[in-house]
């Protein structure tokens, strides 16, 4: 199946449903530094996937699909300290990681198709 656009690509939708509900979590959190963090870290997720498709050649997507991995583990390792630090709880925990950790694996199949 070919893919006319970023929004139709499941590792973005995927993406973009991980940065809206990172967003929900941590909206009240009064670690600035914190929430700003793991915030532009989910967004970068789902950028790095848009840019990427948008350089039209499978190089330099391929480029930006493996930054958008990398961003994905540092939400995962962000969301260990927030369960740790009690910023959230363990059900908050399990959906968040379960999304980036869903996000990262269509990802890894994304990178393989190329």
């Amino acid at each position: 199946m070919k893919i006319n656009k970023f929004e139709d690509i499941q590792a973005w939708m995927k993406a973009k449903e991980l940065t809206l509900t990172v967003y929900r979590t941590f909206r009240l959190n009064k670690d600035f530094a914190f929430r700003d963090q793991i915030q532009r870290a989910s967004v970068s997720i789902m950028n790095n996937i848009a840019e990427g498709f948008e350089r039209q050649t499978d190089r330099e997507f391929k480029q930006f699909l493996f930054i958008a991995k990398g961003s994905a583990a540092e939400v995962r390792s962000m969301l260990y300290l927030a369960d740790e630090l009690q910023m959230i709880n363990k059900t908050e925990f399990q959906q968040l990681n379960n999304l980036a950790s869903e996000t990262s694996k269509i990802l890894s199949g994304l990178i393989k198709t190329l």
